[in-house]
């Protein structure tokens, strides 16, 4: 079976294998600037962005500038008045936050791959568009550098994977922006996902997730592509297309950009919500490490107009265990987990990323139960108690840097709930239920949604064009052992 939205077979994936660049998976060879002299752990990191857009500039930036042990000292971005807006936006905040007259003059790249080749850079944030979130990072690992990338964490289940062996081989620390997990500003999430955890509302029966949908849009010209974006480079892996600006970025400010609402970029709300409230109902069902192994969807797919991602949608996930996770834009927004002694629902309350992204339902309490006395228990020590961020999460990650220790949000559970979401939406494109095993991250007897696992990549970008060994091709079963963290 083959769909226009995709139009691409296993065939593809064999065809555009595994070959190419001459990145290699051994032993970093760049060694970061931090492990030697007044860089060291103890005292600065050096920061590269890359990215700047909306994201970047009102929360992974400023939440990194304002600690006296960072410098972001490198900006990188395909738009080249995005890199330079970048630059002044790095040297002004330090000038008017930090009293600092003459701060590092920023350094300004186009290509990420000029960034993470800087040897004075022990770190990244990757703030880019959702089909560029796994090759840089791969790269940035394979430099020596650590990482920061935002949610959703990969474009497809293929790309995730490698990834998470790619982080786990090198040593690399690696934070997923699902910053739901850290306790400032939302302490309410730990909470609840704790509380269910040591059976306070009994056996897990369901889980409900809510969250908006994005409405469809008109069709829109072909424009000439502006002078100051290199849009071959923007594209990167995904097949060719006409500029339209509606598509990518707003030319003029940092709105909510086009390109969440194109399937070549991603998936929609299904990902870009579903990855921070799908992950806080794994913290509670305790399946941070596995996946559902029945899809059942339903959902709304735009028949024209620019923006194609779905809009009204409903996916039922049945796990192993029998524990069924409900998501619809028509249910309540946050995670509700219904169990045989009671409920409870946790969500961020009036909070958006910005004024123009949906949302669902009722806002109501950010932390309520069937019962008030449910969250006034006490976690006992005896008790299961879930790793701890008492701080912001980009702190957290700057933590783990120096510690060494993984950080709440790592590389494998980031994967997980991401997948958790890809398989939902190619759940949505066909009316049969599906059948997926999470171990071998395969689905069963079904070619058509086996070939949605992965998507073609456009020469020469692409990490598959990267010449990873084989540890970062390795199947599920000869991973390495992830189970246990923050217990």
């Amino acid at each position: 079976m083959k769909d226009k939205k995709y139009g691409h077979t296993r065939r593809d994936f064999i065809k555009t294998g595994l070959t190419g660049l001459a990145f290699t998976l051994a032993a970093p060879t760049i060694v970061p600037s931090s492990v030697f002299g007044k860089n060291s752990p103890g005292n600065r990191i050096n920061i590269g962005q890359i990215g700047f857009g909306r994201i970047a500039r009102s929360h992974d930036l400023p939440e990194c500038m304002r600690h006296d042990d960072v410098q972001v000292m490198a900006v990188c971005d395909p738009d080249r008045r995005r890199m330079k807006d970048g630059k002044a936006f790095i040297e002004n905040w330090y000038r008017e936050n930090k009293g600092q007259r003459n701060p590092v003059n920023v350094k300004t790249y186009e290509h990420y791959r000029d960034l993470v080749n800087d040897p004075e850079i022990d770190a990244v944030i990757v703030s880019t568009p959702d089909h560029w979130h796994v090759q840089p990072a791969i790269e940035a690992a394979l430099a020596g550098k650590d990482v920061y990338v935002q949610k959703p964490l990969s474009l497809t289940v293929e790309g995730g994977r490698v990834l998470s062996n790619i982080i786990h081989s090198t040593g690399s620390i690696l934070q997923v922006g699902s910053q739901q997990r850290s306790m400032d500003p939302w302490p309410q999430f730990h909470r609840a996902a704790e509380l269910v955890r040591n059976g306070r509302i009994g056996d897990i029966q369901e889980v409900l997730v809510g969250f908006g949908a994005d409405p469809s849009g008109e069709e829109q010209p072909r424009m000439e592509v502006p002078s100051n974006l290199n849009y071959d480079l923007w594209l990167g892996s995904t097949p060719e297309i006409p500029y339209t600006e509606k598509r990518v970025h707003p030319e003029e400010g940092y709105g909510r950009p086009g390109w969440l609402r194109v399937e070549q970029f991603g998936a929609g709300m299904i990902t870009g919500w579903g990855a921070h409230h799908v992950d806080t109902a794994h913290w509670g069902m305790g399946t941070e490490y596995t996946g559902p192994v029945e899809i059942e969807a339903d959902a709304t797919f735009p028949q024209s107009g620019v923006w194609d991602v779905h809009t009204d949608f409903h996916v039922r996930n049945k796990y192993a265990n029998g524990m069924i996770m409900d998501i619809s834009n028509k249910n309540d927004q946050g995670v509700r987990w219904v169990g045989t002694d009671g409920w409870i629902s946790v969500k961020r309350g009036p909070a958006q990323v910005t004024a123009s992204d949906p949302s669902s339902g009722d806002q109501g309490k950010s932390l309520n139960a069937s019962d008030p006395k449910i969250l006034e228990s006490e976690i006992g020590p005896d008790e299961m108690h879930l790793y701890r961020s008492d701080m912001e999460h980009h702190r957290n990650w700057l933590d783990s840097i120096k510690s060494r220790k993984q950080p709440v949000a790592p590389v494998e559970i980031g994967h997980r709930s991401c997948s958790t979401c890809l398989i939902s939406h190619i759940a949505m494109h066909t009316d049969k239920k599906l059948h997926f095993d999470p171990d071998r991250e395969q689905f069963k007897n079904n070619d058509w949604a086996n070939a949605r696992l992965a998507r073609p990549q456009r020469y020469p970008y692409g990490f598959r064009f990267l010449n990873l060994s084989s540890a970062a091709k390795a199947k599920p079963s000869q991973k390495y052992p992830f189970m246990g963290h923050g217990k």
